[in-house]
């Protein structure tokens, strides 16, 4: 059955009730105005999918309506009727960007395959644009703070070589960001980008997942698979979270960087490759050399082009404009009507620390976009998410505060962890899937 709400505009009452009935045993959702001032008000409040609108209508005419919905949702599908058409009225409908213009009487077959039409039509463009759009804005360094200003000049100009680059910075600070856009500045932009998380993949697993294995090398090896390296053949292999490879692993990926060859596991022949290294890391890699958890050699061949990201708290300049983007994007996205912040709640975002920087930012505006009524954030709504500050003594029952503790307490540890699942039980000292069951049970939600 089909989900899609339709907003019928029409000043007869018979025509609203036809059209309505007809629509809603085709299974479509079906809501009615009977003039152009309420068939607005309506679109701006239920975001339809599509506008079946009446020509000749008391006060402001069809023609002036349509011209209004244009500029409030510029891709929406509006099929025009009237009883009393011509050519005239037909062209400017269309240049006005009217999907379709039907006569009255209607044709009700006529109008079931107008509104099919119409509605595959603009699935299409909007999968399109979710698609273009999406990746232009999941992947954009947001603010204009001397910091990101640096690292986009120094992004420029490290993406016309191939030389390795280490991108360092707190947990959600933008890291992943940065080495795609290295990539898509480069001239291996057409060529794949392979992400490798070196802190979620076991450490039995970690150099099957980067070189592969051939079939029975292992238990489990039931079939040959190819390892990122050779995936990432002619592009860019991504390893992030590089400080918490183990170090028989660091050897073997230092090698294949300095060779660009390298053997499968349990394979004897040599794969050559051409693969640009960009590493990511959230430690401070020359104190984990210091304490022998990271090899000095393969520091410098990261190191070649080094660039750090500054923690949000460090750039406050920039919250207000990626509050703006992340408003926008996530609207889009969730289909939600656009909402403003207001100052005091502005002031409360730009004071606040950011632990888990601009990941962390996107998500409570994400929860305030989709929670708070109305279309104004204001700072009562901030107070509400602002993470561990709680106090937990306004609970009534030891139950409610045991509980309100334990989900901040692990959200608090998979933080620090990178949320990274197997490493946060470790720390907590509780089973994996012990730890998936509160995950769920809390409606924790893992970036």
């Amino acid at each position: 059955m089909a989900d899609e709400t339709i907003l019928v505009i029409d000043d007869e009452q018979g025509i609203r009730d036809t059209l309505k009935g007809i629509l809603e045993d085709e299974g479509y959702n079906v809501i009615t105005a009977e003039s152009s001032e309420d068939g607005i008000e309506l679109l701006k409040r239920s975001l339809p999918d599509l506008v079946i609108l009446d020509i000749w209508l008391p006060n402001m005419d069809g023609i002036e309506a349509l011209s209004i919905i244009r500029d409030i949702m510029p891709d929406l599908p509006v099929v025009m009727i009237s009883g009393h058409a011509n050519v005239e009225l037909a062209v400017k409908s269309t240049k006005l960007g009217a999907y379709d213009f039907l006569e009255k009487p209607l044709s009700l077959d006529r109008i079931i395959i107008t509104v099919e039409r119409a509605l595959e039509k603009s699935a299409l463009i909007k999968k399109y644009k979710e698609l273009q759009d999406g990746y232009s804005h999941s992947h954009r360094l947001v603010g204009r703070s001397a910091g990101i200003k640096a690292v986009l000049d120094q992004i420029d100009k490290a993406a016309q070589s191939s030389a390795t680059v280490l991108i360092s910075g707190e947990s959600g600070a933008g890291k992943e960001i940065v080495a795609r856009l290295l990539h898509s500045a480069s001239e291996r932009a057409d060529k794949p980008f392979v992400e490798v998380n070196c802190a979620a993949i076991p450490q039995e697993l970690i150099e099957s997942e980067l070189f592969g294995h051939e079939k029975g090398s292992f238990t489990g090896a039931f079939e040959t698979k190819k390892g990122k390296f050779e995936l990432a053949n002619n592009g860019t292999l991504f390893l992030d979270e590089i400080g918490d490879m183990s170090l028989q692993t660091q050897a073997k990926v230092l090698r294949v960087i300095e060779t660009q060859v390298f053997q499968k596991v349990g394979g004897s022949r040599n794969i050559e490759v051409d693969v640009r290294i960009i590493a990511a890391t959230n430690k401070n890699l020359l104190e984990e050399i210091k304490e022998g958890n990271f090899r000095e050699d393969l520091y410098f061949r990261l190191n070649v082009i080094p660039i750090s990201i500054l923690p949000l708290r460090e750039r406050r300049e920039d919250i207000p404009l990626l509050v703006e983007h992340f408003l926008t994007r996530l609207a889009s996205e969730h289909r939600k009507a656009q909402k403003t912040v207001s100052e005091p709640a502005m002031d409360k975002l730009k004071k606040y620390d950011w632990p888990g920087n601009v990941r962390e930012l996107k998500n409570c505006i994400e929860r305030m976009l989709i929670m708070v009524p109305g279309d104004e954030i204001k700072a009562g709504h901030v107070d509400m998410f602002e993470g561990d500050e709680r106090e937990f003594f306004n609970y009534s029952s030891l139950r409610e505060a045991r509980e309100a503790f334990e989900k901040h307490f692990i959200i608090k540890k998979l933080k620090e962890n990178n949320w990274n699942i197997s490493k946060t039980s470790e720390v907590l000292e509780i089973e994996r899937s012990n730890l998936h069951r509160k995950i769920k049970a809390y409606g924790i939600t893992i970036p």
